[in-house]
């Protein structure tokens, strides 16, 4: 479920906050490019991390600055887009737990924020199997090892970009609140389980190479590649879990090319050839959609997720946009598709389209 955006009122001296905020996340942001923990002091109480997604990610065309880091550019602009935190979760408090026969116990929108006092809640416990089977990408449970959150912990990040959530008899709470469930579901990570979404996108043009307009709004059509997930048969971004130690430049990458170039089933020199053209797109100045909390059917008490959403974009369209587009990996089919506010995708994949599409000036 998309959420409205509210209109936002502020007066000279939010202005100044919201600017100080903005300096701080971009700050954060080359900080987890760069694999490095991304808690920042804060002088304004003790409150000891900023959470970046608690005002939305900048987005307007007028002001950029670009940041880099070793494997790509990014810039973030100055108008504010992303909703709040203030908006309950609504995916996460579906009332069937994806992939299993789990009914959520019902949370209210009024019951959803822990400082709500409800002893009459009374969550379900679940972890799914492939989670408890202790695979590689899963922690163990919670009392046969003790993990540090809100840091670095070893290799695995456990920081939030939602700032420093809370620890409850050994483990973490949603900092968005209750979903009705406790322990991981189908997620490996105590707590926030980081993934990173890659949104390439390309103009939709006529066979002579022109830019395709809509009938109606009188703007060029954008395209991104699609894939559809096997696991819920939506539509989405291609996109996937940041493995430990991986910076999240290289989990864009990563993720696109074997979701939806099938990179893994290439021979070497095939995989060559793709790589310098991947690399090429992902070494261009992306965008940066969205950072932080993603309201996932997924998410439980104690588990949830958070992306880095990048859009890059082939202008002239003789990168990505001449490859062969082959699904892989968690992918059971992928497409360009064209970009349009008519379109269903998975969680919160169809509002970061929207950021591109007005970024790019674009149909929606």
């Amino acid at each position: 479920m998309l959420c409205l955006i509210d209109a936002w009122v502020l007066s000279e001296g939010m202005i100044h906050f919201l600017l100080r905020r903005n300096w701080m996340c971009r700050i954060r942001l080359a900080l987890t490019l760069l694999g490095l923990p991304c808690t920042l002091a804060s002088s304004s109480g003790p409150r000891s991390a900023i959470a970046c997604s608690s005002f939305p990610p900048f987005t307007s065309s007028h002001t950029t600055r670009p940041i880099s880091s070793s494997s790509c550019h990014l810039y973030l602009t100055s108008a504010l887009t992303m909703p709040t935190s203030a908006v309950p979760h609504a995916e996460s408090r579906c009332p069937q737990y994806p992939g299993s026969n789990i009914k959520r116990f019902p949370v209210p929108d009024n019951q959803v924020d822990w400082t709500q006092n409800w002893p009459e809640y009374k969550p379900v416990s679940h972890t799914d199997s492939a989670v408890a089977k202790k695979p590689v990408w899963a922690d163990p449970e919670i009392g046969s090892f003790s993990p540090n959150f809100n840091t670095v912990d070893g290799s695995v990040d456990r920081t939030s970009f939602e700032g420093s959530y809370k620890v409850e008899n050994g483990k973490p709470l949603n900092p968005r609140g209750r979903t009705g469930v406790i322990a991981r579901g189908l997620l490996g990570r105590w707590g926030p389980n980081h993934a990173a979404d890659p949104v390439v996108t390309r103009w939709k043009v006529d066979a002579n190479g022109a830019k395709i307009q809509h009938p109606v709004t009188k703007l060029p059509i954008l395209q991104f590649v699609s894939i559809k997930r096997k696991d819920c048969g939506q539509w989405a971004i291609p996109g996937g879990m940041v493995d430990a130690g991986e910076q999240v430049s290289l989990t864009l990458q990563r993720e696109f090319s074997e979701e939806a170039l099938n990179s893994l089933s290439l021979s070497p020199s095939e995989k060559a050839k793709i790589n310098e053209r991947i690399t090429k797109l992902f070494k261009s100045t992306g965008f940066q959609v969205y950072k932080g909390y993603v309201d996932d059917p997924r998410n439980t008490d104690n588990a949830w997720m958070e992306t880095v959403a990048v859009n890059f974009h082939d202008d002239s369209g003789d990168s990505v946009s001449e490859l062969p587009l082959h699904a892989g990996d968690d992918a059971g089919q992928v497409k360009w598709a064209d970009v349009d506010s008519s379109s269903t995708l998975y969680a919160s994949h169809s509002h970061f389209l929207e950021l591109v599409a007005k970024e790019r000036k674009s149909h929606w």
